[in-house]
């Protein structure tokens, strides 16, 4: 059974840290607090960081946490098999922190979708900030491999927004 001094610092902990949501699990009880959409951030390598008080504790956003704190959790699948697939590829990162749009207006057709072959310079997406549309292009020449953010939504400078292989 949670106490009601554990289950606050739960949720102090997800609103300080800004982490999507935690589930934790003690006796049997689960309890899971959804908290804002987390925004990631990158390492100059591209890698997600963690908060400082989940890297401290060596826990993983993402997984279950169990409140004894019985050493660092394993490393999530999809961190495994993501690295095989991403060698090769070259990803437009987003120069700015605004809102993605895959086209120009919201009734015409999306500049790029999966599956696509771009020339270096071309529109991809835009990136709106302060009421400026950024038009953001290709840096390399390819194939659209993955876009990443969904329509409409905010991205943080350095997100990947999208993965060409070239």
């Amino acid at each position: 059974m949670f106490t009601f001094e554990e289950l606050v610092e739960l949720i102090r902990l997800v609103s300080e840290t800004r982490i999507g949501g935690i589930e934790v699990e003690k006796d049997g009880m689960r309890v899971h607090i959804v908290g804002p959409p987390a925004a990631p951030q990158y390492e100059r390598t591209g890698t997600p960081l963690l908060p400082p008080q989940l890297a401290a504790a060596g826990q993983f956003v993402g997984n279950p946490i169990a409140l004894p704190a019985g050493g660092a959790a394993p490393a999530p699948p999809a961190a495994q098999a993501g690295q095989g697939e991403e060698e090769g590829l070259s990803f437009v990162n987003s120069p700015i922190v605004g809102t993605f749009y895959q086209a120009p207006s919201p009734d015409a057709d999306p500049y790029v979708k999966v599956g696509d072959v771009v020339s270096k310079g071309q529109v991809l997406c835009i990136v709106e900030a302060m009421k400026l549309m950024n038009e953001i292009e290709a840096d390399t020449s390819g194939t659209i491999v993955r876009r990443y953010p969904e329509n409409a939504q905010p991205v943080e400078f350095g997100e990947r927004l999208f993965a060409i292989r070239p």
